[in-house]
């Protein structure tokens, strides 16, 4: 993979973006580097919307990791469905996809630079608000690998929009959290995005057709634990700092 930033003709506004990524045909694969498991950057062809790019991780290409079940990428699509059932454009528009080496995640390429990460954006103000916003994503979603390079900036769009991708190791039942944003620690959460939080609780206690799709990719115990988590932080709407948790809250590599 190269330095030079690509782009996609597909964008993440698009209405028909969701269903051209579940339709489309697999076309050359590029494998990125220095990923932990098979990661490719995919072309894509589709009858009525032409070219694009999406990023494809298999199955077959996952390491096995001791404390995560296998398939990451159901959790993958899990980190889109909520993200959407929230109403949060945060993760690019992700789907399940028969590829070229089996099932797997295939996620819309969002254009970036790839020499930007978290740390370069932390001290740009109007972003400030956004970061805010994943580190309660990642709290309620218990990620347990939001890396710097896991944020990017896209370099397409009229306004600046940060996108989460690498959403592998989310859902976990049991607490596993670890990001590197810590900089909003004791931020107080915006009462719209608590609303955001409640009405996603009333629809998943109630089974509604709509958090469907999450539910699909979760064990009952991940959707329990996940209701827990959003219900902590209705009662305790604050970001909190790291001497809350007992345990090492930090990836590793940071980037």
């Amino acid at each position: 993979m190269t330095n030079t930033p690509l782009l996609n003709p597909w964008k993440p506004g698009a209405a028909w973006v969701e269903s051209a990524l579940a339709e489309a045909e697999f076309g050359e694969l590029r494998l990125i580097q220095h990923s932990s498991n098979y990661v490719f950057l995919a072309d894509l062809e589709h009858p009525e919307h032409g070219h694009g790019l999406g990023i494809y991780k298999p199955a077959t290409g996952e390491q096995p990791l001791y404390d995560f079940p296998e398939d990451l990428y159901h959790r993958e699509i899990a980190a889109y469905e909520f993200a959407r059932l929230l109403g949060w454009d945060i993760i690019p528009p992700t789907v399940e996809a028969t590829g070229p080496h089996g099932v797997g995640s295939l996620q819309l390429f969002i254009e970036h630079n790839p020499q930007q990460h978290y740390f370069d954006l932390r001290d740009r103000d109007e972003l400030d608000w956004q970061f805010v916003r994943f580190a309660l994503f990642d709290l309620v979603a218990n990620n347990a690998d939001r890396k710097g390079g896991h944020l990017l900036l896209q370099t397409d769009g009229d306004e600046p929009r940060i996108w989460g991708i690498d959403n592998g190791l989310c859902f976990h039942e049991v607490e596993k959290f670890r990001t590197v944003v810590w900089d909003f620690a004791g931020t107080t959460i915006p009462d719209g995005w608590l609303e955001d939080l409640r009405r996603v609780q009333g629809c998943l206690q109630a089974a509604d057709p709509t958090a469907q799709p999450l539910l699909d990719r979760l064990t009952t115990a991940e959707g329990a634990a996940l209701l827990q988590r959003i219900a902590h932080y209705l009662d305790e709407p604050v970001l909190p700092d790291m001497d809350t948790f007992t345990r090492r809250v930090v990836p590793w590599p940071m980037v």
